[in-house]
């Protein structure tokens, strides 16, 4: 039995059709979908980029942070959670390395090759696409400033953006917008057609790993994609899926701020270009899964697709995505398996569940049980019936801030409880209306089980980490 490991970064679960979207084309998750378990209410133990992995590497908690330095002993740029894969934890290319698995993994999220980050552990072959986001790909040659300009909303222009920087997803650094797209638009500048996108890319990287490694007995391949994280610059003729007209500027990246900064007609093309960013990577993805069927893998080929969060455009008066307020729209995560035994095929699952049960999950689906105890479980049981509420709430981390969510309640808040948010799920699904006031003892009951997710104390270093946790600004 193969598996094939599809990670996609910044993936609304609400924009994806199987989920209940009416209106953003994705044919090829949505079929997928209709052969494979679908999870409705899974959720990251930690937030954002590399936390999500370090989970989907291990089946391991990430939260609450122990062990994340570097080898001297700092705490990692970006923020708590932004460590490597530790040494101590198992990968499940590792473990399935051991099995005799050939193992491949395609990505263009460039935050896994940074120093000391170990991602690549485990695999007989990992092929990185350059040029990402703010990855240090080219030096030149630059782009002018008129074709800068271009990218930059009516009301910001003539200021020296000064008074517009753009958090990288790192957290690293708060560039200038006009660094941020002279440099982005650098790295892209020999793009011609859509196969030179970067979901082109990476999807078709991954179909070729797969037909030249057809001698393996079995094959392990993760596929993990950057988009559709910003910029937001999908072909022309995807963003007018959603956006016909042409009489507006394309701006590319997120705020990381209030969404009333622009105005409504750029907000609008923000939307389309994401929703035009989406239907591109289905439509890579599907190039995958097609590959995969005349190679003959679907038969005996476990697929699991899973994305590391979202990001608001526009809700709750934001575009970014944030630790707090954590919407759902950061949260929920789009999460599925397809078993080629048809075991499952069309069941939704509304139980909760953490990202990281998925590689217990699809293990299990391979025969092998690792030898060192993961914190993940085999959910399998929760989809046959045979089992259920394996977690009666679950908890996400970003840094200091935390979000614990039961089947009733959605609690936001620093770790400690401070400036708590509560929202009632049963009626207020959106998260609109704030009722911390109203039902004090709940937020302290939410607020002493994250308590209890981090060991039953507060660590030092998440009450000291009060400058706000990397790329997730606070927002009022």
């Amino acid at each position: 039995m193969n598996l094939v490991l599809v990670i996609v970064d910044t993936l609304r679960q609400d924009h994806v059709g199987c989920y209940g979207n009416d209106w953003v084309k994705t044919p090829y998750l949505d079929s997928l979908a209709k052969e494979s378990v679908v999870f409705t209410q899974g959720y990251p133990d930690s937030l954002p980029t590399l936390q999500v992995r370090r989970a989907l590497q291990t089946g391991c908690r990430v939260f609450p942070f122990r062990n994340d330095q570097d080898y001297k002993g700092n705490q990692f740029v970006g923020g708590l959670g932004w460590g490597p894969v530790l040494e101590e934890r198992d990968t499940i290319a590792e473990i399935l390395q051991q099995h005799g698995y050939r193992t491949g993994f395609v990505t263009d999220a460039y935050h896994q090759f940074k120093p000391h980050k170990n991602f690549h552990r485990g695999f007989d072959e990992w092929i990185w696409i350059r040029g990402q986001e703010n990855d240090p790909y080219r030096s030149g040659p630059k782009p002018s400033d008129k074709e800068v300009a271009k990218y930059i909303p009516e009301q910001f222009q003539g200021r020296g953006m000064e008074n517009l920087r753009i958090q990288t997803s790192d957290g690293q650094t708060r560039k200038r917008y006009t660094d941020f797209v002279r440099d982005y638009l650098t790295n892209v500048a020999d793009r011609r057609c859509e196969e030179d996108y970067f979901p082109a890319r990476v999807f078709s990287a991954a179909a070729n790993w797969l037909e030249r490694n057809q001698d393996a007995e079995n094959l392990f391949l993760v596929v993990d994609s950057f988009d559709p994280h910003e910029p937001w610059d999908p072909p022309a003729f995807y963003r007018r899926l959603y956006d016909p007209d042409d009489d507006c500027m394309d701006f590319l990246a997120s705020l990381y701020g209030p969404a009333n900064q622009v105005s409504p007609r750029i907000l609008k093309r923000l939307r389309a270009n994401y929703a035009g960013e989406v239907s591109l990577v289905d439509r890579w993805f599907g190039y995958l899964l097609e590959k995969m069927k005349y190679l003959g893998l679907m038969n005996d080929t476990v697929i699991a697709v899973i994305s590391d969060h979202g990001h608001c455009i526009g809700e709750h008066n934001i575009v970014g995505k944030q630790g707090y307020p954590m919407s759902r729209e950061i949260a929920d995560l789009v999460y599925m398996i397809r078993d080629p035994r048809g075991e499952g095929a069309g069941t939704v699952c509304n139980e909760l569940l953490y990202n990281f049960d998925l590689i217990p999950t699809v293990l299990a689906r391979l025969g092998i049980t690792p030898e060192n105890p993961m914190d993940g479980k085999d959910v399998w049981p929760l989809v046959l019936g045979k089992a259920k509420d394996f977690y009666d709430h679950v908890t996400c981390a970003w840094g200091p801030l935390v979000m614990v969510r039961d089947k009733q309640w959605w609690y936001n808040a620093y770790i400690w409880g401070e400036s708590p948010l509560l929202f009632d799920l049963k009626v207020d699904p959106k998260l609109e209306k704030n009722v911390a006031a109203e039902h004090p003892d709940i937020c302290a009951r939410l607020k002493n089980l994250a308590i209890a997710d981090a060991g039953g104390t507060i660590p030092d270093y998440i009450r000291q980490a009060t400058d706000g946790p990397g790329c997730s600004p606070l927002m009022e």
